[in-house]
């Protein structure tokens, strides 16, 4: 645990090797990566926490200042604690953060890997506005439905991003988690669609990267994360076959595979 005046952060430490910091997504903790840790073996020290509001780390947002700069901070929190030369890998939302992260420049980075970061901003103003409705129709709906008082309302954006049936499929406790967070997840999706992407902006980006999505994920999804790819210069871009956005769970061993690849690059150069 880190403790700064604004609040606790999750931290947690496992391994030896070269350092890769993992961030999780909405709605869970670092725990999600245990699968993808697993598999990496004992080849690399990776570095967990949990974003603003979920697991042990305070929130620090509010429904009038939810910029994307304070998951950022928290996160170069948890960078400038692991130490030098930290790759960095983030799954959905955390992949939104950690590419604020590389946006902002404070810390330096070995690597970055994105993996079907929530990236609708993307999508705006390059003739990509039937996947940008996509996502404005999906989050209007869950929205509306909250607070009009369904409680699992939320089902309704998990199932965007993992298929129909996918929040039904999930064991009792897991629903019952990102049940209990959706406010903090509706924080997140403000945080998504203030934070402007444009080529311009990713072009300047000076790491290695990686940008992956599911080959069964959503077409907006994919599209959007198509676009970082492009945009971000010498980025490599992979389609995980057969995976859809929950890949960290379902496809730990294909995850683990690109992540320590990617990294072992960055490190031989």
């Amino acid at each position: 645990m880190i403790e700064e005046p604004q609040g606790r952060i999750d931290y947690d430490d496992c391994g030896s090797g070269p350092t890769i910091v993992l961030v999780p997504g909405s709605c869970s903790t670092g725990a999600a990566w245990r699968p993808v840790i697993a598999a990496l073996g004992d080849r690399f020290r990776c570095v967990t926490t949990s974003l603003l509001g979920y697991g042990q780390t305070a929130e620090r947002r509010t429904p009038a200042d939810c910029s994307i700069a304070h998951e950022a901070a928290v996160l170069e929190s948890i960078i400038r604690r692991a130490g030098d030369r930290v790759h960095l890998a983030g799954h959905s939302f955390g992949g939104l953060v950690a590419l604020a992260v590389a946006l902002r420049g404070r810390v330096t980075l070995a690597s970055l890997t994105l993996l079907e970061a929530p990236a609708p901003e993307a999508l705006c103003g390059v003739a990509e506005q039937q996947h940008y409705r996509a996502f404005r129709d999906m989050t209007d709906s869950y929205f509306a439905a909250f607070r009009a008082g369904d409680k699992e309302a939320i089902a309704a954006m998990i199932d965007f991003y993992g298929g129909l049936g996918t929040f039904a499929s999930w064991p009792p406790r897991v629903r019952a988690y990102a049940v209990e967070t959706t406010p903090v997840n509706i924080l997140d999706w403000a945080s998504a669609y203030t934070f402007p992407l444009s080529p311009a902006s990713l072009a300047a980006i000076d790491v290695s990267s990686l940008v992956a999505w599911g080959a069964a994920s959503h077409p907006a999804i994919q599209r959007a994360n198509e676009l970082l790819g492009t945009w971000i210069n010498g980025a490599s871009l992979t389609a995980i076959a057969g995976a859809a956005h929950f890949m960290i769970a379902t496809h730990a061993e294909e995850v683990a595979k690109l992540i320590a690849e990617h990294v072992g690059r960055a490190e031989a150069t």
